[in-house]
């Protein structure tokens, strides 16, 4: 019952998720007017409003003028909701698994919004910095430490290593191939994990990244044609794995 009451709660945020993706990169409030259609800008009636069942429901079209949503609300609220249920399986009610949670919403909100308009917003990833350090000064044990300093100095290490590695990546692709190869965003929003998860952790983000990406981003430059390819979500979906599976997959390769 505890999952299904989890699961549930991430479906909510999802719902609340999709409206940042919406209105962020459009500079509109995430607070006010209410949910609305995109394309007749009617209300919408809390009964059209449930996730995922609404948009079953209506079968993808808006009950006003039967217009086309974006399926991306769908996935937005699914995502949301296994994400969720995922970290509660690992981490229960510990404090991690709230501090996760709030990471792992703005890393979908990133993902979505750089899918689409290849763009990672400032207002989430610098904001992160810092709300990445403080929350490490207030448990410092969520990376390993003793003393809210030490967590200090290792929440700071893991934003100049983490936004450092993407930002000489970006440096080294330029000179090889004579064109911006990383944006600004990237590096920031690297910065913003590695606030949050540490030095060591951002490290493994940094490789397990091109793991997830290298696929789709070989189909997209050689059978797409596509120059431009967002590596936000890449970078999301290795830190979604690492602050779940990070320190066995270090422990594993220590190992060896």
């Amino acid at each position: 019952m505890t999952f299904v009451l989890i699961f549930i709660f991430g479906l909510i945020i999802g719902s609340f998720l999709n409206v940042c993706i919406y209105r962020m990169p459009r500079n509109e409030s995430i607070v006010s007017p209410g949910s609305r259609c995109a394309s007749c800008k009617k209300p919408i009636k809390w009964y059209d409003n449930i996730p995922l069942l609404s948009y079953v429901l209506l079968r993808g079209k808006c009950r006003s003028c039967g217009a086309r949503i974006s399926p991306r609300y769908f996935f937005v609220e699914f995502i949301s909701a296994l994400c969720f249920l995922i970290l509660f399986m690992n981490f229960r009610f510990h404090y991690i698994f709230w501090i996760y949670s709030l990471l792992t919403s703005g890393l979908i909100v990133i993902s979505f919004i750089d899918l689409e308009f290849q763009i990672i917003p400032d207002s989430i990833s610098l904001i992160g910095i810092f709300i990445g350090i403080i929350l490490n000064v207030a448990f410092p044990c969520l990376q390993g430490a003793f003393t809210w300093k030490r967590a200090f100095l290792n929440s700071m290490a893991g934003a100049l290593i983490g936004g450092g590695l993407i930002y000489l990546t970006g440096v080294l692709g330029r000179l090889a191939f004579k064109k911006e190869s990383m944006g600004g965003g990237d590096v920031k929003l690297m910065a913003m994990l590695g606030a949050f998860l540490g030095w060591k952790i951002a490290i493994l983000i940094f490789f397990l990244a091109p793991f997830f990406g290298a696929p789709i981003g070989i189909y997209m430059k050689f059978v797409k044609k596509e120059d431009i390819i967002p590596y936000g979500p890449y970078i999301s979906l290795a830190s979604f794995t690492a602050m779940v599976w990070g320190h066995k997959i270090l422990g594993l390769f220590f190992c060896l």
